[in-house]
């Protein structure tokens, strides 16, 4: 995916998110393989509400870096701080994380992030990923 453009990245605030993610049981389905991958795209469900929402490997910087040096910054402030960067990235909600690929384990952890941004237990959070 080309990176995206800079007026088009923004802060997500977890409190103006829909509601149903913090009452509904909550599906998170990857639309794209995540072993490997630097973005994946998915979203996010509960019943017939339907929320994209895509990770993104804040550290990659080849063949152009995806994000600029303040939100790669945040990403890894927001990680050391055991939470997760939530943005809009040309309107779709995107979570951030340090790293340049995903990994199976990197994405339920990702996932239990924004859970706990939402304020429930990650448990209330299903992931179905694509290999």
């Amino acid at each position: 995916m080309p990176a995206p453009d800079p007026a088009q990245v923004s802060v997500a605030d977890p409190f103006e998110l829909p509601e149903w993610l913090g009452i509904e049981p909550v599906t998170w389905t990857a639309l794209t393989a995540v072993r490997g991958a630097h973005w994946i795209t998915g979203r996010l469900a509960a019943g017939e509400e339907q929320l994209p929402c895509d990770l993104l490997a804040a550290d990659v910087a080849y063949p152009q870096p995806l994000l600029a040096d303040e939100w790669r910054r945040a990403a890894h402030q927001a990680w050391e701080h055991g939470q997760v960067q939530l943005l809009q990235l040309d309107g779709r909600l995107t979570l951030t994380v340090p790293g340049t690929a995903y990994s199976a384990d990197g994405t339920l952890e990702t996932l239990g992030r924004l859970a706990k941004a939402v304020g429930v237990p990650a448990g209330r959070f299903t992931v179905c990923l694509k290999l």
